[in-house]
């Protein structure tokens, strides 16, 4: 979710689920201990429970990195194994580790011993030419030994020779039963599942067998589907459940991003598919994603895609009544 789940993006997706944990884009352990934290680790108060994805494969820089974020008042540390990007291949971290349980464990080992807060892995079922069957399984046996909190499984290989990160999110073959099966033989582990899940229906299959769902790109581009999490999981009611009580709910953030000099589609461009599939929603995304790019837009921007919406819908229910 690199370039997608940044702060704006989270406060937006809290507006649609309060108890819903929430991920970073996943930041390297190297930039998290000499880069700059403000930008790369700061976030806002509402997106808690909110976990922070790093990257890396030295045990002694990720424990760093994991203590700065720990103080900064993070939730969990995830370290990601499944990422194919040619950023993480140059770096010899993210899904290549799928290859190196041993040195996955150390810096588990070594991030649990630098926090007191959960630290989980993020894996695939294997890379490239790997069994499945044996990868996902050495790799989960070392790091519950090593003590992670959790292991999240994104349910297909990731090819590292041949395909695209794009590709690698559709291509290979989704395995949901492999990840069943390794809940089934850990069963004191917490066990979650990613990859290809679209609804909230999906979602609850899989809740049968797993202990967790992570919605990636559904969550993204049709965020509304967050908007059901609360009531359908955790038994709660949604902070607002109309998505236009969800967009109005964002103007005072967005104003105080343009009173501090922030384009507004810093947090438009999150909100593109708010309306997916609903009267408007064509003309939604048009709106949002050219004016809120033009020289002196503000938080109008948004009242005006809010009309937008709302006259569409009040022209589909005329229209709906003359027939009638």
């Amino acid at each position: 979710m690199m370039d997608w789940t940044d702060r704006h993006c989270r406060v937006f997706h809290r507006r649609l689920s309060r108890h819903a944990l929430l991920y970073t884009e996943m930041v390297t352990a190297q930039a998290v201990v000499r880069g700059d934290r403000d930008r790369l680790l700061g976030f806002s108060p509402e997106e808690h429970p909110l976990a922070l994805q790093l990257g890396g494969n030295d045990p002694g820089l990720l424990a760093e990195a994991a203590a700065i974020a720990a103080e900064w008042g993070y939730d969990e540390i995830n370290l990601n194994v499944g990422c194919p990007s040619d950023r993480v291949q140059g770096g010899a971290f993210g899904a290549c580790l799928m290859a190196e349980p041993g040195l996955v464990a150390r810096c588990v080992a070594a991030m649990k011993a630098a926090v007191a807060i959960p630290v989980t892995v993020k894996c695939r079922i294997g890379i490239d030419d790997q069994d499945p069957e044996i990868a996902l399984d050495a790799l989960a046996d070392a790091v519950v030994a090593a003590g992670t909190d959790a292991l999240w499984v994104h349910a297909r290989k990731a090819w590292l020779k041949g395909l695209s990160p794009k590709d690698n999110r559709t291509i290979p073959p989704l395995d949901y039963d492999r990840v069943y099966r390794l809940k089934a033989r850990l069963p004191s582990v917490f066990v979650g599942i990613n990859g290809g899940i679209a609804t909230l229906d999906e979602a609850q299959t899989h809740l049968a067998h797993v202990d967790g769902v992570m919605l990636g790109r559904a969550a993204y581009q049709t965020p509304a589907v967050l908007a059901g999490v609360d009531r359908t999981v955790f038994g709660t009611e949604a902070p607002e459940a109309d998505p236009l009580d969800v967009a109005e709910a964002m103007r005072p953030y967005l104003g105080d991003l343009v009173a501090a000099g922030i384009r507004p589609s810093a947090l438009t461009r999150h909100m593109l598919g708010l309306v997916h599939g609903g009267p408007g929603a064509r003309h939604w995304r048009r709106h949002l994603t050219e004016a809120a790019r033009l020289p002196g837009a503000g938080a109008e921007v948004l009242d005006q895609a809010i009309d937008i919406v709302r006259t569409a819908r009040a022209e589909r229910s005329d229209a709906t009544r003359s027939a009638a």
